[in-house]
């Protein structure tokens, strides 16, 4: 994940458009002539090609099982995946990016209830479901939520008559927006131009609000609901707490509301980095960048974005885009490779090395709970992630019905916090539009 966010998410939509096979094709038969079955694995990131490449062969030689990689160019993975499952030799793995690309394949995934990847991971709430069945597995994962300075909070703090004595104290909305009201007083004592960074919506940062921030609500109403497929209408049921969170971000600011429609990410990647506010909504990707601006890993770290449903148990955002999916017309032996092959990666110090290392991924997997990382961001999303109190939120904005019902979302959000629209106009853009979006696409 990173900046551009707004449109990778998009794709999302898009590939709900694609059309699925016809029931007779997308065989595969085992091209061993020894039983053990083959892996023939369609990858979709073509960063990770040759580290893929260079897995399979390390594995194809200590086995002795055929395992092929085949990997789509940058934009063109849902018409390859088309094409490779019409084939008789098909991928026996392959990749759906979340429950609205599922639905184009759902015919073709195993139930991964049994196999090692889901058992070892150390959420299984982050698994992609259909009823029953565990169809998709996450194996990069990312987590966003309310990145804060360390530095800034310790020195708020130290102020007489200070609401915390220390950042461990917020744990619920309540608590963060005291903690920022009073900070937005005391902004000369601490050195800062506001609690939050700038909610800016040009197109670079808007998607922080339009689509991640949203998605906080949209998660609780689901979780509640029970929603885990994409659905034609939803319910206004925590617009009230989603209206809360986002007038702290424009309120406690360091920006004016009526300054927010060119403020850019950039902006508030500065702000956070040159220390003129303590929190900043954005994720784990985040860290490169303030890096680069001189911050110091010792100088942040990372809070769920709180809104005031079950934040006591509330973890960070995360989620993930890529999904291994075993081919369920894949004839047994090769279905059985390929559990065999995705578990020696996860557990394997080649298979681990690799995934963390060599493609720089951030997996789900317990048995990666030892690997170390430089990314203060991710090693507090990693301790979000095993703390077996805490349930993460997932990213149901996958769900959303496309990128033109959160372009009216994210306009209707600008409004109301310049004070050219009210929030009704929100509440409408969030939930009857997401019905005529639905019925556009569908």
């Amino acid at each position: 994940m990173n900046r551009t966010m707004k449109t990778t998410v998009g794709l999302l939509a898009a590939a709900a458009m694609v059309v699925p096979l016809a029931a007779c094709g997308g065989g595969s038969s085992s091209s061993s002539g020894d039983g053990k079955g083959s892996v023939y694995f369609l990858n979709f990131k073509p960063e990770a090609a040759d580290q893929w490449t260079a897995l399979a062969a390390k594995y194809e030689k200590e086995k002795g099982v055929k395992v092929k990689v085949q990997t789509a160019a940058s934009g063109t993975y849902e018409q390859q995946l088309k094409s490779e499952l019409a084939k008789s030799e098909a991928p026996t793995i392959f990749q759906v990016n979340g429950p609205v690309g599922y639905q184009s394949w759902k015919g073709y995934t195993a139930d991964l209830k049994d196999t090692a990847i889901y058992k070892d991971m150390n959420d299984q709430s982050l698994a992609l479901t259909d009823g029953d069945k565990i169809v998709g597995v996450p194996y990069v994962i990312e987590s966003y939520g309310l990145i804060y300075n360390k530095d800034i909070v310790k020195k708020y703090t130290e102020l007489k008559d200070a609401v915390i004595k220390s950042a461990d104290e917020i744990k619920d909305f309540d608590t963060l927006k005291k903690v920022a009201d009073d900070m937005q007083k005391r902004k000369k004592d601490l050195g800062i131009e506001g609690a939050f960074t700038s909610a800016g919506f040009d197109s670079s940062s808007d998607w922080r609000f339009k689509t991640h921030l949203a998605n906080i609500p949209l998660y609780y109403q689901f979780k509640k609901d029970d929603i885990t497929a994409p659905p034609a209408s939803i319910k206004d049921m925590y617009m009230d707490n989603f209206k809360n969170i986002f007038d702290l971000y424009i309120t406690d600011s360091t920006t004016e509301k009526t300054q927010l429609s060119s403020k850019t990410g950039d902006d508030a990647n500065s702000e956070f980095a040159l220390g003129k506010a303590a929190f900043y909504q954005n994720g784990t990707w985040a860290w490169s960048d303030l890096q680069k601006a001189g911050m110091k890993d010792s100088s942040v770290g990372m809070l769920p974005i709180y809104i005031g449903v079950d934040d006591k148990t509330e973890g960070l955002a995360t989620g993930s885009e890529n999904y291994w999916c075993i081919n369920s017309k894949a004839s047994e032996a090769d279905q059985k490779a390929s559990q065999e092959f995705l578990e020696w990666v996860i557990t394997s110090d080649e298979g681990k090395k690799a995934m963390s290392e060599d493609m720089g991924f951030t997996t789900p997997f317990s048995t990666f709970n030892d690997v170390k990382t430089s990314n203060p961001l991710i090693a507090d999303a990693n301790a979000s992630i095993q703390n077996k109190d805490l349930t993460q939120v997932a990213w149901d904005f996958s769900m959303m019905p496309s990128e033109e019902y959160k372009n009216v979302l994210g306009q209707a959000m600008l409004a109301y916090a310049q004070g050219t629209g009210d929030w009704n106009a929100v509440v409408d853009a969030f939930v009857n539009n997401w019905a005529t979006e639905y019925q556009a696409t569908h």
